[in-house]
Formats: C-alpha cells, structure tokens, sequence
C-alpha cells in the first residue's frame, strides 16, 4: 500500500515525537527541522523513512484509532484509548450499530464510536454545550468520520432528542445519575448502558439512581494498563504510568412489568464467582 492524496498520515520524528496531518498534494508538511512536501510522500510506501529538508528522518505510518485519539485537538480531557476499546468490547459497538452518546467533550470517545458503527451505523451525540459540539465536529471532520454522527444539542436531564430506541447509551458526563432515567427511556429493551466516572462517590450516586429504573446485570469496573520499555537487554515497566483514568459502569435494560420485577434483581450478591466456573 502507498501514500495517497486525501489519507491521514502519522510523522514520527527520532525523538517519538508525533505529528497527524492530513495529505494534500500541493502543500507541505513543516517543522522546526525543516518541512517535506505532501507530494515527495504521496506514492512512497507507507512505514518508508523520508527526510526534511534539512535532513531530519520522519517515519510516515497510518495512524491508528488509538493514535488519533491521543492527537485530535482538545479542550476537555478525552477517554483514554484503553477505556475507549474496553467500552466497544463490553457494549457490543459494532457495524450497523445505533448508539447515543450524552458529553462529547472533545470528541475522543465520539471518535472510537464512529470508527466502530461505520459504515452502516450511527453515533447520536448529545451535548449541552455548544463550543464543545464545535470542536467534536471539526474533530471528526479532519478524519472523514462526519457523515457516521448526528450531533445534538440539548440536556440530558431534560431527554434524549432521538426518534427511536438505540442499541446502546454512553454517558460521559459529571453527573450521570441525573440522566439514567432519560437514558432508559431511549434504550431499546436488553439494550447496553455504559458510563465512566473518575471517583468512587460518584459510583455510587449513579448505582444508586439506576436501582430506580429497569436495569440489571450492572457491573463497575477499572482498566489499568502498564508499558514496558521494548529494549530487549533491559525490559523493564516504563517509569511512568498512568494509574488512573475512571471507573466504568456497565449494565443491560431489562424489560418487566413496573410491579412485577424478577427475583435476581432484587439483591446484590456478594460472593465471588471464578469466571472459568470452577468450584
């Protein structure tokens, strides 16, 4: 496969540091170690080292999700890629799927969603502010993911703007117990919740409000992930990590008669059960 005009390349520089441009023929790619003309790229396999002007070596590579993610232009602080995939992985986000999302912020989540429905999906984006909604449209914009979201601007604590059920809501949100009785409202029966938080108080105010409304099968948990430097001599953990992002909730709409829900939710349970089902 080789460079084409219209395609989203990564610049790696010795240093790793990365750059995420957009390839036009006719214009040029600058930095403060020279530039390289978009055309010098366009037909060079991708994964070839090509040289600035002065010299300096850039590896040119497609970007990732992932990368795209850590590089789109922000404002607000995004969900971490490591979080992002989980969330696809747990609620089934895929091909053809329709999702509502609550807070866009600065489009990082509203990135991996799109990436995931396309091409026969849609991602319905609900945001109260509307310098956020901007940004996530410019975002989405510069890599082709536009046509794949509706962008809306509203308060989820006063209803989801959707014309029909979706398959699966996302709040990201300060405050998302305020919204869980809207977002069921929304939810197609046996349909995915999912939320993300980044304190324990704040898990508990929303697993206590979704106790009021028809779902079941809830679960909270954390992704924690650790690099290691690739020096095979000396592998080791990197000495920085990141220890922390937020707690992820997870759950299904459960469909019962008001006054008549079934024995399993009525009660926590407590034990630990082993995932392989042994004794």
């Amino acid at each position: 496969m080789t460079i084409q005009h219209g395609e989203i390349a990564m610049m790696i520089d010795l240093r790793e540091k990365v750059h995420v441009i957009n390839i036009q023929s006719g214009k040029k790619f600058e930095t403060h170690h020279g530039f390289i003309l978009h055309d010098a790229m366009i037909g060079r396999p991708w994964g070839s080292v090509i040289h600035s002007s002065t010299g300096h070596p850039y590896l040119c590579l497609q970007p990732s999700t992932n990368d795209l993610i850590r590089h789109i232009k922000r404002s607000s602080q995004v969900i971490f890629p490591k979080d992002s995939a989980y969330i696809m992985m747990k609620m089934n986000i895929k091909p053809g799927v329709r999702v509502l999302e609550s807070g866009c912020g600065s489009g990082g989540l509203t990135m991996a969603l799109a990436t995931a429905v396309m091409p026969s999906g849609r991602v319905y984006s609900q945001e109260i502010r509307e310098d956020f909604i901007a940004l996530t449209q410019r975002n989405m914009a510069r890599y082709g993911l536009d046509p794949y979201v509706t962008f809306i601007h509203g308060d989820g604590t006063q209803g989801f703007k959707v014309d029909e059920p979706v398959d699966a809501v996302f709040l990201d949100m300060p405050e998302p117990e305020t919204c869980v009785g809207e977002a069921r409202k929304v939810l197609k029966d046996g349909g995915w919740f999912g939320s993300l938080v980044p304190t324990t108080n704040q898990v508990q105010a929303l697993l206590r409000e979704m106790a009021k409304h028809r779902y079941g099968r809830i679960e909270v948990e954390e992704v924690i992930t650790r690099s290691y430097k690739p020096v095979p001599d000396r592998l080791r953990p990197r000495d920085r990590m990141i220890g922390h992002t937020g707690y992820l909730i997870f759950a299904r709409a459960i469909f019962y008669e008001p006054n008549n829900p079934p024995a399993v939710l009525e009660a926590d349970i407590d034990e630990d059960i082993s995932d392989d089902g042994g004794e």
